[in-house]
């Protein structure tokens, strides 16, 4: 049998210990009193927070109750609330079709951005070879946990810059999509990107160290990702306790 190609990952210094304890806080996060009545509240509010944070992340940062309110009109800020409510139908696909699945996103992402012929379509032919590997670790070419699983796509997707326009909302919301097909956060109650905002400088740090693929660049990334998850899981218990107030 091949080996898993994401298992020397788990090697890398402290990331194993670190994914466990990200791991950790989101199960406890899961468990909510809140969840069990106000799962339905809680999960429009988280989607409408990590979009926000998603576009921030790619420079159309707007005020979050601005976007609340309707009156932020940014294109990106859109396009990343678009993606971010069609997750839970395109859960079934991902597995069977990542490279469709990605296209769909990047063309509800950017259909306001970019030109109608850039849609769904990679920049650059020579990213194929890669993201045909990526699309065969989402298809199940690897048993690595889900959260590492995650920060590959992320990591990997920023590294290519496969697509035009927003390319990180894209990369964003494949990475949540991982962790909602993969069973780690089924109900999309996982507030990653604002986990990632909320550490913005290390996340571009470690974004650009991942796509050195050395050692090092990789272990820095995976680390971050831990980080940003288990700022994710404080963020889901604040907005639990806000929504049962």
């Amino acid at each position: 049998m091949p080996s898993d190609p994401l298992a020397p990952l788990l090697d890398l210094a402290d990331v194993a210990p670190a994914l466990d304890r990200a791991r950790a806080a989101v199960d406890a996060a899961m468990r909510h009193r809140a969840l069990r009545r106000s799962g339905g509240p809680v999960a429009a509010e988280v989607a409408l927070r990590t979009s926000v944070a998603s576009a921030a992340l790619d420079t159309h940062g707007f005020d979050l109750e601005g976007v609340r309110a309707g009156v932020v009109t940014d294109p990106v800020v859109h396009g990343a609330l678009r993606a971010t409510a069609a997750l839970d139908g395109l859960t079934g696909t991902w597995p069977k079709a990542p490279r469709q699945v990605l296209a769909k996103l990047h063309t509800l992402v950017a259909r306001d951005v970019v030109a109608p012929a850039e849609l769904g379509r990679p920049l650059d032919p020579g990213t194929a070879p890669r993201l045909d590997a990526l699309a065969a670790l989402v298809s199940g070419a690897t048993s690595a946990p889900v959260l590492l699983q995650a920060a590959v796509v992320h990591g990997e997707l920023l590294a290519l810059k496969a697509f035009a326009g927003p390319n990180g909302v894209v990369a964003r919301a494949a990475a949540r999509l991982t962790l909602v097909a993969g069973g780690l956060d089924p109900r999309g109650l996982l507030a990653m990107d604002v986990g990632h905002r909320s550490r913005e400088p290390e996340y571009v740090g470690a974004a650009n160290a991942f796509a050195t693929g050395t050692p090092d660049g990789l272990r820095s990334w995976l680390r971050h990702y831990a980080a940003a998850a288990e700022r994710a899981a404080e963020e889901l218990g604040e907005i639990c306790e806000q929504v049962t107030a």
